[in-house]
């Protein structure tokens, strides 16, 4: 998701390369949907544009396992949970097992 001004010196200078690696491990794609980069998406038809996420929500912890590739919807759909636990203090538990199982399958490049 674009990084907004105000959040941008959260982010360590070299997050460009940082974010361009991922999204090379990952294949180019969505480690959640498979969904590609540049493609059209396969459930909202839309060109896919890949992200990169921090799963602890923390933009300073760039350490490798807490970064994956993500479509936008997927983006998205991770950020609304957050953002509903910050809102009202209710947390929609992601998936982190499946999320991590998919992650680890794709860097070994057995999905």
């Amino acid at each position: 998701m674009p990084i907004t001004a105000d959040r941008k010196k959260l982010y360590p200078a070299n997050w460009k390369q940082i974010s361009e690696l991922v999204r090379e491990l990952a294949g180019w794609a969505c480690e959640i949907c498979d969904a590609v980069d540049g493609n059209p998406h396969p459930v909202t038809g839309s060109k896919v544009v890949l992200t990169v996420h921090h799963l602890d929500y923390s933009p300073a912890n760039n350490h490798p396992i807490n970064l994956i590739a993500l479509c936008q919807r997927c983006h998205i759909r991770l950020d609304r949970k957050f953002k509903v636990w910050r809102r009202t203090g209710k947390f929609l538990k992601p998936n982190w097992k499946k999320i991590l199982a998919a992650k680890k399958l794709r860097r070994e490049g057995k999905s």
